[in-house]
């Protein structure tokens, strides 16, 4: 039987589908910047912390980064309510993205750190600057602009992981397509415009990052 494409039948829904990439934008800067953030802290923590600190840090990466994102989203959003910690499907959502990208980008940043010379250390020490400044100015700035590539790879892959936000009732892009679709049952002509946009999403983020590393790490004139 030959099946006759309906695509307007999905535009007529296209409320749902602003809101739905509305939010997806929303997760991941919300996920992106505090993702990057808390793993700027964790990266720092495994590089120049007391031994003390050093252990959680690296139980916490491991544990994240050795468990799916669906299982964290669903520890906190259906597990820390029976300690007593609720919070709404968005929050919880933003939450697991932020632990989650945060553990991934720790190990990227600290590949970064660790490729930095012993010789650049000595240099900044040589000019009497703290441990805080030669970290921030002589050892972070160069690993960030060596690592950014890997790093916006990782932040195009989390913004994709948040469709997964949908099973806990985000009403984010996946959200509006799967109730497209139940709606007026043209789950091709849903799907297959969610895939198009999760693909327009990606290649723009994946641009905007790579113009935003040019200004970030541009290299001083000569």
């Amino acid at each position: 039987m030959d099946y006759a494409f309906a695509f307007g039948a999905i535009l007529d829904y296209w409320p749902a589908l602003l809101r739905g990439v509305g939010l997806t934008l929303l997760l991941i800067a919300v996920g992106g910047v505090g993702g990057i953030a808390l793993g700027l802290a964790c990266a720092w923590a495994r590089t120049a912390a007391p031994a003390w600190l050093r252990a959680p840090v690296v139980a916490y990466i491991e544990l994240i980064r050795n468990t799916p994102f669906l299982i964290q989203l669903f520890f906190i959003f259906f597990g820390l309510p029976a300690i007593g910690v609720q919070m709404g499907e968005l929050p919880a959502a933003c939450l697991a993205m932020v632990i989650n990208l945060g553990a991934y980008s720790a190990e990227i940043i600290r590949a970064g750190i660790d490729a930095t010379p012993r010789g650049q250390y000595e240099a900044g020490a040589s000019l009497a600057l703290s441990r805080a400044q030669i970290f921030r100015h002589i050892v972070l700035a160069p690993a960030m602009a060596r690592i950014w590539p890997a790093l916006s790879s990782q932040l195009v892959i989390v913004m994709l992981g948040s469709a997964v936000c949908s099973q806990i009732a985000v009403e984010e892009l996946s959200f509006a397509a799967n109730f497209i679709q139940s709606r007026n049952f043209r789950a091709f002509e849903a799907y297959f415009v969610a895939t198009a946009i999760y693909l327009v999403l990606s290649l723009l983020l994946r641009q905007a990052l790579r113009e935003l590393g040019r200004r970030l790490f541009r290299s001083p004139a000569r």
